[in-house]
């Protein structure tokens, strides 16, 4: 079944800046198209996977979406998954302030892309440590192809828990080509479907984000890079989440392309308080969007 319909957007909502503002645009089940400037994706729903695409139209999003489910359930998810309803009036009111991050305030920015569920954007998240980009994308490619499930028009969302929890370490290991994260992964989803673990409950903790990050560290596998990547995707900022990337990025842009310590980058953003791991991002990936 499918079936289009439109989204209402904002007045400080960029469908572009969104989509493409965090690198999960390019890991599957997600798929933008530069030709129509189209996002589309996948997602497990209580009848089966959904299929959608979305563009934007001016103040509206254009959604097309496959598969049997309400118009509510999928404008729910792509509203998660682009941030829509996050609130930036703090962020953009310190950025308009700052002359060398105001772009992020004229262009909407500063929404960070994130997947249907916590548990897509935790696994993506452990595929992202200790290697390149091209193996993240290689190990994410297969486990959607291999393991996820495919809707009415062949295409496949991210393996659910106890699609994952299905095979063996050596699975992992043969299949993904997850290398030392086999076992990390195989650990993960078995302890996720079998409901001793709940991501999902981490999008709105109260807990401190001292503690609920030292609750994700928990995950084998999950050090601080990978937590405070995470915590970024629900909404808390206060972690920087440096990786090589940001730093040899940071290196370049603020320090002669010399390097220094992570303590000079924290003094950098440590003016934006509990934002500084966004007004990191946004400083670093600002060029993605000249």
């Amino acid at each position: 079944m499918k079936r289009e319909f439109t989204i209402d957007c904002g007045p400080d909502f960029s469908f572009f800046h969104a989509a493409k503002s965090h690198g999960w645009y390019d890991l599957p089940p997600f798929k933008f198209d530069d030709d129509d400037a189209s996002l589309s994706g996948a997602f497990i729903a209580e009848r089966g996977v959904i299929s959608f695409c979305v563009r934007g139209a001016g103040d509206k999003l254009k959604v097309t979406a496959t598969g049997q489910t309400s118009e509510e359930v999928v404008t729910q998810v792509v509203k998660h998954v682009l941030r829509m309803e996050d609130d930036l009036t703090d962020f953009y009111t310190q950025t308009r302030s700052d002359g060398a991050m105001n772009w992020v305030t004229e262009l909407n920015g500063g929404r960070l892309l994130r997947s249907p569920t916590v548990w897509e954007d935790l696994v993506k998240s452990i595929c992202t440590t200790n290697c390149s980009w091209g193996l993240t994308r290689k190990m994410v490619g297969n486990l959607v192809e291999k393991l996820g499930s495919s809707g009415s028009d062949g295409i496949k969302a991210f393996p659910s828990p106890g699609e994952m929890a299905s095979v063996s370490v050596d699975f992992y290991k043969d299949e993904i080509r997850a290398g030392y994260r086999s076992a990390y992964l195989f650990e993960l989803a078995d302890t996720v479907a079998s409901g001793k673990l709940d991501p999902a409950s981490w999008m709105h903790s109260n807990l401190p984000i001292a503690d609920l990050k030292k609750e994700i560290k928990k995950i084998k596998g999950v050090g601080d890079y990978a937590a405070e990547n995470l915590l970024k995707l629900l909404g808390r900022y206060d972690g920087l989440a440096l990786d090589s990337w940001l730093r040899s990025q940071f290196y370049v842009r603020h320090n002669g392309g010399q390097k220094c310590s992570d303590k000079k980058i924290e003094r950098h953003y440590s003016r934006y308080g509990a934002w500084r791991g966004l007004a990191i991002w946004c400083d670093m990936t600002e060029d993605w969007f000249k």
